[in-house]
């Protein structure tokens, strides 16, 4: 980006402001509505301009800054000179060429600006250059070559700054669904090249950082995705610029990809996501939002309710199953309980089968298709009694008994009528509440004669250690933090559906927050 010091300013202010662009080839008087306000209300007569290096702006915000303005052009090229004019919310950009002004009127026919939050309206003047007052282009000048030099924090650095970014940061709000790295690199490059992709947990938050070509592309998917839903009613985008400019990517598997780099390992933490299960992924997912062009159909908010809540299956799942495969287990611990308590985070858990011939396997059937990859997303990779487990989907399309009279050692078992299913009522709070494991659990349906100190003990008890314990105003409610993940994993394993007596029975979940 060339540096703000580049960058000439004119500015003029009240009677004055108009006197350079009131003859009868000003825009003020052929092409905008000129009324004070900027509004469109008034219907006068519009000439098509020849492409100039001069962009003309109207209906900004009256709050609007220089350098919001000046952030319109800049991921275009060098802006040389800006003049506003307060009185008419309007305002004109010089481009360094020709070329970047037509590219910045192109795009903006495509994809309408914003300015805090309200459209605003690109055109080429019919002025060739803005011939502002040099001493004042001097001034202004040396004034942002100064702003240039303060801590980043400014707020027209920031501005400045985030225009120029190539890198997106986009958090994924009301998660029901599971999100890829796949489905990320799907929505994202019908804006732009997508270069490289890193996903990653924070806050308990599943967020990816995104980086497109060049900055423009940035920009047009931020504007076009920013605050839309990935599936219908949940999975919303919210996406900012990164101050980051290049990603360091190290290695290709499903937590971050280099497009341009298919040579990386996969590294050993973080075990490539298989092509099937990949492709799976694609496939049984409801469709994409239908706003975004090119885009599948979208599904339907009432069908994505009932296939949440393992009504129906979900569009182009007919037939496909809901089993997970489940390895590297420690086999001396798991039982079909335990996993069937963990897995039902995440979805309804219908049968569980420990391999006979292989003990540190299993196969866990969920509701349906989509559950299973909901608990996958999750799961995959977590520390489960000591040892890192992964879970893939299983090519079985359920999870058989074992026929009448035979003793599997109790590797099998049938959760189909099991009262601890979370999701088994439509509607339930269960389906907004569905977080990554986390160190900190939520806890439920406390008895009110318990204590903080009664809680702590009880969790201490499942070898882990209590960093922190907060009731809610009720005491119905209360979140409390173990010293790890794999610790929180442990302790809600053993503790779900604890009798604290009187037949009240403590619901244990992973929180999003921290305390």
């Amino acid at each position: 980006m060339d540096s703000v010091g580049d960058i000439a300013v004119g500015m003029k202010r009240g009677s004055a402001e108009l006197s350079m662009y009131n003859n009868s080839n000003s825009d003020l008087s052929t092409r905008s509505d000129g009324a004070s306000t900027g509004s469109d209300s008034k219907k006068l007569r519009v000439e098509e301009a020849l492409p100039s290096r001069v962009i003309h702006i109207r209906r900004l915000p009256t709050e609007a800054m220089d350098a919001e303005v000046l952030a319109l052009g800049l991921p275009f090229g060098k802006v040389t000179n800006i003049l506003t004019l307060r009185g008419k919310n309007q305002a004109f950009l010089e481009m360094g060429t020709e070329e970047a002004a037509i590219t910045m009127v192109n795009y903006y026919n495509t994809v309408p600006p914003h300015v805090r939050n309200s459209p605003v309206y690109v055109q080429f003047s019919n002025h060739k250059e803005l011939k502002t007052d040099a001493a004042r282009q001097r001034t202004q000048a040396v004034l942002q070559a100064v702003s240039a030099v303060q801590p980043p924090s400014s707020e027209v650095q920031d501005v400045l700054a985030a225009a120029s970014s190539p890198v997106l940061r986009i958090i994924i709000d009301n998660m029901f669904y599971p999100v890829t790295l796949d489905v990320l690199q799907q929505i994202f490059s019908k804006f732009g090249t997508v270069m490289k992709i890193i996903t990653f947990t924070k806050n308990n938050q599943f967020q990816a950082l995104l980086q497109y070509s060049d900055p423009v592309q940035a920009q047009h998917a931020k504007l076009a995705l920013d605050g839309q839903n990935i599936y219908n009613s949940c999975c919303t985008l919210r996406i900012d610029f990164s101050k980051l400019v290049n990603l360091n990517v190290k290695y290709n598997n499903d937590k971050s990809r280099d497009y341009s780099r298919p040579e990386l390992p996969a590294g050993d933490s973080q075990p490539t996501l298989d092509p099937s299960v990949a492709a799976a992924l694609s496939k049984d997912y409801p469709p994409l939002l239908c706003k975004i062009p090119g885009a599948l159909n979208p599904l339907s908010a009432a069908a994505a309710a009932a296939a949440a809540a393992g009504r129906v299956a979900l569009p182009g799942q007919a037939g496909s199953g809901g089993v997970l495969l489940a390895s590297n287990l420690n086999e001396e611990m798991v039982t079909p309980q335990s996993l069937f308590t963990l897995f039902g985070v995440y979805g309804d858990v219908q049968r569980v089968k420990i391999l006979y011939n292989k003990k540190d396997s299993a196969l866990i059937q969920m509701c349906d298709p989509s559950q299973a990859q909901l608990a996958m997303s999750h799961l995959n990779g977590q520390k489960m009694y000591g040892k890192i487990i992964r879970v893939t989907l299983s090519k079985h399309q359920s999870v058989a008994l074992p026929r009448d009279g035979l003793d599997d050692q109790g590797l099998t078992k049938d959760f189909t009528n099991s009262s601890l299913h979370r999701f088994k009522k439509p509607g339930s709070k269960n389906f907004q509440n569905i977080f990554p494991p986390s160190a900190t659990l939520h806890l439920s349906n406390v008895l009110q004669d318990v204590t903080e100190e009664d809680l702590r003990l009880l969790f201490s008890n499942t070898g882990g250690t209590v960093k922190a314990f907060k009731f809610f105003q009720d005491r119905k409610m209360a979140l409390i933090q173990m010293s790890t993940v794999e610790e929180a994993i442990q302790a809600l394993i053993d503790l779900h559906n604890y009798n604290m007596g009187a037949n009240q029975h403590l619901r244990v979940s992973f929180s999003k927050s921290t305390i």
